[in-house]
């Protein structure tokens, strides 16, 4: 079976969808946050300059998706699959951000979930590149129950870093999911209580 790069995947409070040109100014916007970037190997990615590097880079894999909200439809982030290897069954999700009003919780743990369980169809690992000094999307790795494999020198849009490898494995899926549901309805009940 082909491994489809691009498809279209709909959650609860999220919807995936292969990224295009035009969607470069709401994309941008998204990005515009340099709080976003803070811990990132490439910290200026919220200057319209070193963004159009990203967007060129994205567009370029063949697996960007644009995440948006369900509720406003607005574009609140990208993700990708990246480096699909057959000989070795895997892929890479990365050149992920979310808009700060969207870390973590339900958000995040939704965006894995999607596509986690798209993936699982295809390869038997998923890796995820985390920048050494990122801290915020290390722990993100943690939580989901992603495991720590090993440290390497990488180029990510022109810089080279320090990048902590993490994978999940098809047979550690299940219990992932389970992990990333329950964190997906507990972060929605507080929320959906209004007084």
């Amino acid at each position: 079976m082909i491994f489809d790069l691009q498809p279209r995947l709909v959650g609860d409070n999220l919807s995936l969808r292969p990224l295009v040109r035009a969607d470069y100014e709401p994309l941008y916007r998204a990005a515009s946050d340099p709080l976003i970037w803070a811990q990132h190997p490439e910290p200026l990615r919220w200057q319209r300059e070193i963004f159009d590097a990203l967007f060129e880079r994205l567009t370029g894999l063949g697996g960007a998706l644009l995440v948006t909200d369900q509720l406003s439809e607005a574009v609140i982030g990208v993700s990708s699959y990246y480096d699909h290897r057959l000989d070795s069954q895997d892929i890479v999700i990365g050149y992920t951000f979310l808009t700060r009003p969207f870390w973590g919780g339900r958000y995040n743990a939704e965006l894995k979930l999607l596509m986690l369980r798209h993936a699982f169809q295809f390869v038997e690992t998923v890796w995820f590149h985390v920048g050494k000094q990122n801290t915020r999307s290390q722990k993100a790795m943690e939580k989901i129950g992603a495991q720590l494999s090993h440290e390497m020198l990488r180029e990510s849009g022109g810089v080279t870093a320090s990048f902590l490898h993490y994978c999940v494995h098809r047979h550690q899926f299940p219990a992932i999911a389970a992990r990333l549901t329950r964190d997906k309805v507990s972060e929605t009940i507080p929320l959906a209580v209004k007084s």
